[in-house]
């Protein structure tokens, strides 16, 4: 579906909860548990809804996960107490893979409203496996034939709603769905009240018999229906968690704004605004992985990809919706703890949802393994074709472009730059930079008619991940990812003829000039001056001041900077955006040692420095807008994933030598954050969307920045605990006669929590101009 007709469904969807009060019948359903759980379900088979995820030939909407997805975060929005997730997902899912005529007929009734048929797969607590265990039927001798059903199935929602089961079970030789009507004797129910206020059932089959007819398939279509329609439903829980969540945060939000102590809102008191962007951010990667998890699975995947995929996005989106579950509760004090408050229907339903199909840690651990046997079977790279300069990116496959990059790497790349723990100087990079410029490749991310390679989202993070994994290291970048792109949009065209092909080709290697002593991140209170001037040479402007933490300037000849030409207008409008010559007389380089001892930053003196008038970008006393620019291009650069890919990386090479995978406490802890990096990929390829179609970037482009940086610490933070004493060691050690340096992404990291505008700055902006939370 596109992104219009996903809308309206959406719509149509909101508008029917709140019209039929689906959050009050969830109150009703939480006070009178014993209430009939299919009271409303006439009014969602009016709408169709029962047929959401049927073909049209069953008479179904086919609305396709993504569609069904927006009905279900709605439903979250609202915590609807129809079993919509358990009946229209589950069942349905199972019954339109079937294609059997029994099972068609079943899926006719539901999609009519008529039946509410209760998936009953699960065993055991906790179990993931489609493959049934214990519960097993038999053939039956003689004319009549049908089977025998002996074992029990736990956890079957609806419970009580429900008109009858489809049960999976173990034959002879393979799997074996049937259909059970509800009255089958020899079949014994336990209801179970769950947290939310509707029920589940525990089954057992003591000697059922059932007909021929009963089965409904057997043997690898059984197991491979069953395989989908569980990853089918656990995409789904997915967006009803998310949703529960996003409301959760509104509610929040508007507690927030409202409640007064101390004579102000306590919106306005930082310490809650920080919480409250804290579940935006989580829910934000949330819906990313969500909206990445769905386009994928809508192109038709293997069972065990579209498992993988279900428990990234389950483990995600599980996760965000109990953060925001505790903290909205807090964040709402005493009247968050009493039922009287809505927010503990929400609450409780998160519960319930969180539990059900599989916990997050379940699912992290699922992922890793479905990825570990994903990627053994990737292999090394065995690309036959050659390496164009320039190529239809889009349309090329991503498993052929990873193969093409990766081949490229192992043939090009310098042996002894793999794996470097310093930041790499222009002087070790020279040489790959340059290969990189002849190839075409140097700007993955410009766009093609000024020399980039042109590529889409999807490709730009693969060629990320490629680097990172074969250990590239970072080059003097400044002019690529910062500079250029501004130009590219805000430059002249003669300043792009003049300095565009001269980032590309490396004659120009560029460093940034914001930072100055005592202002922190408070860019408007520089004090380098510019002042205009003309001689017989022309109009120019004389700077005098200083700036510092500029990156590897001892190794650039050019710098980008902000400074004040006019010192009498208010401190954001007297600002301006220049380029400046560093080779030019008059400009001092002193560097400085960081905490890991290397001299990555410097500070950087102008005594009556000529700059000419020509070097202004934007309009003059307009660089504060210009600035605001190139820090959206910053933050979407230090939240890209390369950092915490590389440091996930050395994670994973010192587990490998060490063994440490074995330990079940390490592999879940590696997992979670494995998925925080994939996440993360998922969350900057929306943001990389926005600068591809050349508009600018939000203020939540902030959410990358954090999560980016406090990620890469978390590894960071692993890795020396899991290096033991040689987490003490300085400098580099051997790894499998690679450089490895446990030391170097902690230090980083901590870094990168602080340049760029520190975690706490970038909080309050999307805590202020995000959330809209009062001063």
């Amino acid at each position: 579906m596109d992104l219009e007709s996903l809308s309206a469904v959406r719509e149509s969807a909101l508008d029917y909860f709140v019209r039929s009060r689906a959050t009050q019948r969830r109150r009703q359903r939480m006070e009178q548990p014993d209430a009939d759980e299919a009271g409303g379900w006439r009014d969602i088979a009016a709408l169709g809804w029962p047929g959401m995820l049927a073909p049209e030939s069953a008479g179904g909407l086919a609305l396709g996960l993504a569609g069904a997805a927006e009905i279900l975060r709605a439903a979250g929005e609202h915590v609807a107490p129809e079993p919509l997730l358990a009946v229209a997902g589950l069942s349905a899912l199972l019954l339109s893979e079937l294609h059997t005529p029994r099972a068609d007929a079943l899926l006719a009734e539901l999609v009519a409203g008529s039946s509410l048929p209760a998936l009953a797969w699960q065993e055991s607590a906790g179990d993931l496996s489609a493959v049934p265990l214990a519960c097993g039927c038999e053939a039956l001798a003689g004319d009549a034939g049908g089977v025998l059903l002996q074992g029990e199935k736990l956890m079957v929602l609806p419970g009580a709603a429900a008109s009858g089961w489809l049960v999976s079970a173990r034959g002879e030789d393979d799997a074996v769905l049937l259909w059970m009507p509800r009255g089958t004797a020899g079949v014994s129910e336990t209801l179970v009240p769950l947290v939310d206020g509707s029920q589940a059932s525990n089954l057992r089959f003591e000697q059922v018999r059932l007909p021929a007819d009963a089965v409904l398939a057997e043997g690898p279509a059984a197991q491979e229906a069953l395989r989908r329609a569980l990853a089918g439903g656990q995409i789904l829980q997915s967006a009803e968690l998310l949703g529960a969540g996003q409301a959760m945060l509104a509610q929040t939000l508007a507690y927030l704004r409202t409640r007064s102590q101390f004579g102000k809102p306590i919106g306005s008191f930082q310490a809650l605004q920080h919480r409250c962007v804290d579940m935006f951010i989580h829910l934000e990667v949330a819906q990313a992985t969500l909206d990445e998890v769905l386009a994928v699975a809508a192109q038709g995947l293997p069972a065990d990809r579209l498992e993988a995929e279900a428990s990234r996005v389950n483990a995600r989106c599980t996760a965000a919706a109990l953060q925001a579950s505790r903290a909205s509760v807090q964040l709402h004090g005493a009247i968050g703890y009493t039922q009287e408050c809505d927010l503990s229907l929400f609450y409780k339903r998160v519960l319930c949802l969180s539990a059900w199909l599989g916990n997050a840690s379940a699912h992290r651990l699922r992922h890793a393994s479905l990825s570990r046997d994903a990627e053994a079977a990737v292999g090394s790279a065995d690309w036959q074709g050659g390496f164009p300069r320039t190529a239809d990116w889009a349309a090329m496959p991503e498993a052929d472009f990873r193969r093409m990059v990766r081949a490229f790497l192992q043939q090009r790349y310098p042996a002894q730059l793999r794996y470097l723990s310093h930041r790499a100087r222009w002087s070790e990079m020279r040489e790959w930079y340059l290969t990189l410029s002849a190839q075409g490749w140097i700007a993955p991310a410009w766009p093609q008619a000024h020399g980039g390679m042109g590529l889409p989202a999807d490709k730009l993070i693969a060629w990320i991940e490629e680097l990172e994994q074969h250990g590239v290291a970072r080059a003097p970048d400044q002019g690529i990812v910062m500079i250029g792109p501004l130009l590219i949009q805000h430059g002249t065209p003669e300043q792009q003829r003049r300095f565009l092909p001269r980032i590309l080709s490396g004659e120009h290697v560029w460093c940034q000039g914001y930072s100055e002593p005592n202002a922190g991140s408070d860019l408007a209170g520089l004090r380098t001056e510019a002042m205009p001037a003309r001689d017989a040479q022309g109009e120019h402007f004389v700077v005098n001041g200083q700036k510092i933490w500029t990156t590897l300037a001892q190794d650039a000849n050019h710098i980008f900077m902000l400074v004040r030409t006019d010192k009498d207008a208010r401190k954001q409008e007297g600002i301006s955006f220049l380029l400046c010559d560093l080779r030019t007389p008059g400009i001092t380089i002193r560097p400085i040692r960081t905490l890991a001892g290397e001299p990555e930053f410097c500070e950087v003196f102008f005594d009556n420095v000529r700059v000419p008038a020509e070097n202004l970008v934007g309009k003059l006393h307009g660089g504060w807008a210009i600035a605001k620019a190139l820090l959206g291009f910053e933050r979407i650069f230090l939240g890209s994933p390369k950092q915490s890919q590389y440091a996930l990386g050395q994670l994973a090479r010192l587990a490998q030598a060490r063994r440490l995978f074995a330990d079940p406490v390490f592999a879940q802890r590696f997992a979670a954050l494995r998925l925080d990096v994939l996440d993360l990929s998922a969350a900057y390829t929306g943001f990389a969307n926005i600068v591809r179609a050349g508009k600018p970037l939000p203020a939540s482009v902030s959410l990358l920045k954090i999560w980016a940086s406090e990620t890469y610490h978390r590894i960071g933070a692993l890795l020396v605990e899991a290096a033991e004493e040689q987490g003490a060691v300085a400098g580099d050690q051997l790894l499998d006669g690679q450089s490895f340096n446990v030391l170097s992404p902690l230090i980083g990291s901590t870094a990168a929590m602080i340049y760029g505008g520190t975690n706490e700055i970038q909080r309050n902006i999307l805590g202020r101009q995000v959330l809209d939370l009062p001063v």
